[in-house]
């Protein structure tokens, strides 16, 4: 059974999916189109961060960052590499759905690859209702990203 905590940002096992997850999206993009966070920019104050756990290991993480009272971003959404595939994802999404919901937003939006390597976070996305969308907050348009939204009911599922 899988459970989805606040993290603190403290533990070894979220540090090294972190890193494998800034380590991919360099590999992947160049260094100007990576807006993945590290750790210390995951501690800011307008960001809470999940780790998404079965039993003792980590199957992944997410975090939802505050742009407005009424508009959050994904950020930090992955699994390790090895682990995918399992249901974590969905889960991890639902949950800051769920959350982002309850803080009243009208809006949830995130940036991710363009590329092909990005495909499935896209399809997984879409699942849920996101559409492609333009740049918001501080994004730029860049052919190596995607923007997309979900215009959020204040019902609960």
């Amino acid at each position: 059974m899988m459970r989805i905590e606040i993290d603190d940002l403290t533990r070894p096992e979220v540090h090294a999916l972190l890193n494998e997850h800034l380590q991919n999206m360099y590999a992947l993009s160049p260094p100007e189109s990576v807006h993945a966070l590290d750790v210390r920019k995951l501690r800011q104050p307008e960001i809470t961060f999940w780790s998404i756990w079965e039993e003792e290991q980590l199957l992944g993480c997410g975090a939802l960052k505050e742009l407005s009272s009424n508009h959050g971003e994904i950020k930090s959404m992955c699994t390790p590499k090895a682990l995918r595939r399992k249901g974590a994802g969905k889960a991890i999404l639902a949950h800051i759905i769920s959350c982002a919901r309850q803080r009243a937003y009208k809006r949830l939006s995130l940036e991710t690859g363009s590329g092909a390597q990005f495909l499935p976070a896209r399809k997984l996305y879409e699942s849920f209702g996101f559409l492609f969308c333009g740049p918001f907050a501080d994004y730029q348009e860049d052919a190596h990203s995607c923007f997309m939204t979900l215009e959020l009911k204040n019902s609960m599922p």
